[in-house]
């Protein structure tokens, strides 16, 4: 499962995937689920989450000034408020876009 095409309409990330699926996910969606250890924490070898202070976000925060592919596995959003240590697997894209259109029936 691999994107072919990847653009950003509007407020929404538009995915479409070699299987002819097309994922649409909201932006705002997207970035709180960004999956870095800054946003989500980070696991111990105890299996503690150890997380800073909660991030302010702003309509900035909300704005993609580009995507990066990483590797074969995934991508990594620029964002304008200067984030952008967040990678998503292709997994991870694929299932945020599912759960968005279920959500949206």
């Amino acid at each position: 499962m691999r994107p072919t095409d990847i653009q950003t309409i509007g407020d929404e990330l538009a995915i479409k995937w070699d299987d002819g699926v097309e994922s649409f996910i909201r932006l705002e969606t997207l970035r709180r689920a960004c999956p870095c250890a800054g946003c989500k924490g980070e696991m111990d070898v105890m299996g503690n989450v150890h997380k800073g202070p909660e991030i302010k976000l702003s309509p900035r925060s909300f704005s993609v000034l580009r995507i990066d592919n990483i590797g074969g596995y995934g991508l990594q959003p620029r964002w304008a408020d200067g984030h952008n240590s967040g990678i998503f697997p292709f997994a991870m894209l694929r299932k945020l876009g599912e759960e968005q259109q279920n959500n949206s029936k």
